[in-house]
């Protein structure tokens, strides 16, 4: 007989009814709770649809104002520039943190007492007047003149203190991200980067990095989402962001509602961009890590 005719006793040919693929049969219980949930989706359309309260034509009139779309810039820009000073502070204080140099882990502690236990609200008030506590800003050694100096009103603009607020407070919660994502590293990779002859900052940028974004990304994703909803809080220092924006309005035509239906809208459609980001980015620093599903191996050619 050829040995061509001879098929392997181990290899097995898919059927239809693969238990993988096997879903659990619909009981009375399942068909009522989807009932309940249609009707209670239902419900809550008609209670948005014909509430004239919701005053949809003025949220629509209002939805693509030139204030609003400014608004909605600045939004967007504190988000990206506070989290990549928080990436940055977040990184350096994680490395002090893992380091052996013990007065650089004792300011990276104390930094991330500091921030992480006060209110972020507190912050952007604090770094607003920051000028009743300092009244000019200046650098030089101590108990000599300055080199040069600032007045800090000048400098401490409602822009720079939403700024410091936000991008110090999210370093604090950065650096612990991004300590356990380099802690997830088996420690023997740095001994193969020093083996092959790497600098420390190679290894560091090429080895270990790239492993640890595995980690770092799901969590730093959640912590921008909670970034663009937290520069709502700027609105209180009169920086003209989204919610600012749509509140200068209210307060001239009292159309509370409607107004605030815009700036959930925009909300919205923001967070879903950055969730379909987030997505991609962790399907890019998750490959070689995800599981090959069942019926593509039983079917893979042999």
């Amino acid at each position: 007989m050829p040995a061509q005719a001879i098929a392997p006793a181990s290899v097995t040919t898919p059927t239809a009814d693969d238990v993988a693929a096997a879903r659990p049969r619909p009981t009375p219980m399942r068909w009522l709770a989807t009932l309940a949930l249609v009707l209670f989706a239902a419900q809550i359309v008609v209670f948005l649809v014909r509430n004239p309260r919701f005053e949809w034509p003025v949220m629509l009139k209002y939805l693509f104002a030139e204030t609003v779309l400014k608004g909605l810039g600045m939004t967007v820009a504190l988000t990206i520039l506070a989290m990549v000073i928080g990436a940055v502070i977040g990184t350096l204080a994680a490395l002090l943190l893992m380091s052996d140099w013990r007065p650089g882990r004792w300011a990276a502690w104390t930094y991330l007492w500091a921030f992480r236990g006060t209110p972020l609200l507190i912050q952007l008030v604090f770094w607003y007047n920051l000028a009743y506590l300092m009244p000019t800003l200046s650098i030089g050694l101590p108990f000599m003149a300055p080199f040069v100096e600032w007045d800090a009103n000048t400098i401490i603009t409602p822009f720079l203190a939403a700024l410091l607020g936000l991008g110090l407070a999210e370093g604090a919660y950065m650096t612990e991200i991004v300590r356990a994502g380099l802690l997830s590293v088996d420690p023997r990779q740095h001994d193969a980067a020093k083996a092959i002859g790497m600098t420390p900052v190679q290894s560091f940028f090429r080895i270990v990095l790239p492993q640890a974004m595995r980690f770092i990304i799901p969590p730093t994703g959640n912590q921008v989402i909670s970034m663009a909803k937290a520069t709502a809080l700027v609105s209180v220092i009169a920086m003209n962001d989204l919610l600012h924006s749509v509140q200068l309005i209210y307060n001239r035509t009292y159309q509370i509602v409607p107004l605030l239906l815009v700036a959930v809208f925009w909300y919205l459609v923001l967070i879903t961009l950055l969730y379909a980001l987030q997505s991609r980015l962790e399907h890019h620093y998750s490959r070689g890590h995800r599981r090959t599903p069942a019926s593509s191996v039983d079917s893979a050619p042999v």
